[in-house]
């Protein structure tokens, strides 16, 4: 991994050598009741989860409780990746800084129609903050992957702070009713903020919809982590080995 690359990396995360973040498993973890819960005679399913120096944000326990879930994570780097890592059943795509690679994550379009195609397609798709940037139409007038019906730009205010959130609609992620506790931290500006069917209902700073539930995808700004609600990742690999 380059050296500002690995200065950015996500705790936890560590170079494999080619650029290429990937989830460091600490010492103890299959002791520690984290260990695959693959069926037997069954093949994990591969779930991608964006890295590189676009996508700098991950909590590591996403990743291990994905493994620990039975999936197969594999990370790759959407700046340089013309394909998503082989046989991906689901997509992670967390947070990072994408408007400052806007030209080179528009310029990566042999990708960007794969991250679509696996989208219609209905595989689940977590995106959060940076990831929804990327699903959107566009950001800052350039080309993104077109799944999600949005457009992205640029902003002077900074969105930040803990949200108290509720899941509006029943996704990959989550049941609606869960409720869960997550932060904001943008400064960009989607147009429009939710979908039909909308990710979030928040009430701080003010009552609003926030997000995208569409067939496989929840796409939304607020970052969670999954560790407090360790069903999410189960929920997820489960909606991959069934898609």
């Amino acid at each position: 991994m380059p050296d500002d690359a690995q200065e950015h990396a996500p705790r936890g995360w560590v170079g494999d050598g080619d650029g290429h973040p990937r989830p460091q498993t600490p010492d103890g973890l299959v002791d520690a009741g984290l260990s695959s819960n693959e069926p037997a005679g069954l093949k994990a399913p591969v779930v991608a989860v964006a890295g590189g120096p676009a996508f700098t944000f991950s909590y590591a326990e996403h990743a291990e409780l994905l493994a620990a879930a039975g999936a197969d994570v594999v990370t790759f780097d959407p700046l340089r990746d013309e394909q998503l890592p082989e046989g991906t059943a689901g997509l992670v795509i967390g947070g990072g800084f994408p408007e400052v690679y806007a030209p080179e994550l528009s310029a990566n379009e042999p990708l960007r129609k794969a991250v679509a195609e696996l989208a219609f397609s209905g595989a689940p798709v977590a995106a959060e903050c940076a990831g929804l940037l990327y699903l959107c139409r566009e950001l800052d007038g350039r080309p993104m992957c077109g799944v999600i019906d949005a457009e992205a730009r640029m902003d002077e205010r900074l969105t930040l702070g803990y949200r108290d959130a509720v899941a509006v609609s029943d996704s990959v992620l989550a049941e609606a009713g869960t409720r869960m506790r997550g932060h904001e931290f943008h400064r960009t500006v989607v147009e429009p903020g939710a979908g039909a069917a909308a990710a979030w209902g928040l009430r701080a700073p003010r009552r609003r919809l926030e997000g995208f539930v569409q067939q496989g995808v929840h796409a939304s700004y607020l970052h969670t982590h999954w560790a407090s609600a360790p069903g999410v990742a189960r929920r997820f690999v489960e909606r991959c080995v069934g898609s």
